[in-house]
């Protein structure tokens, strides 16, 4: 699934290919979507045949970059779009995300953060994860580092998928 989503946002960056570190910027770019992320990132430097070493370090950049953000901010913007008419649809979807995976994170706290971002499923990440910390109100720096042990457990599981070489090693 994830692929797919990948393949239809790179056929929409396509014209990027066409100046100087533009595969590059794609990756970037698909690395800072919520969902996708820098497995995303990882799975477009792959199909877009990236240097992995290059893209391991533009994802995990681009999957940085919004946590602070939405660690200091998110609440504010919730509380924001649930007074909209329109947008209080987007904030009730997002409470709905929340309270399916909130538990996870509450019952384990630190750790259940760093796993919920750090393991590469449907519905985690660390979008998801910072959102769910924010909500419950845990420690903001705690949480950031949380998050960060947790894209980097990520991004090893995704480089060794992305890349094949999982495939290698196993035989």
């Amino acid at each position: 699934m994830v692929e797919s989503i990948v393949q239809s946002i790179l056929s929409l960056l396509s014209g990027l290919g066409n100046i100087p570190f533009g595969r590059e910027i794609s990756v970037f770019l698909i690395s800072l979507m919520p969902i996708l992320e820098l497995r995303g990132g990882l799975i477009a430097a792959a199909l877009l045949d990236v240097n992995p070493v290059a893209s391991y370090i533009i994802s995990i950049i681009g999957n940085i970059i919004p946590v602070p953000f939405i660690l200091w901010f998110i609440n504010r913007i919730l509380d924001w779009m649930r007074k909209g008419k329109r947008l209080s649809k987007i904030a009730k979807w997002l409470d709905k995300k929340v309270e399916k995976h909130k538990g996870q994170i509450e019952k384990f706290g630190f750790w259940g953060l760093v796993f919920f971002v750090g393991i590469p499923l449907p519905g985690t990440g660390a979008w998801t994860g910072c959102l769910i910390a924010s909500v419950l109100e845990m420690d903001r720096k705690k949480a950031f580092l949380a998050a960060m042990i947790g894209i980097f457990m990520a991004s090893i599981i995704m480089m060794l998928l992305s890349f094949g070489l999982l495939k290698n090693i196993i035989g």
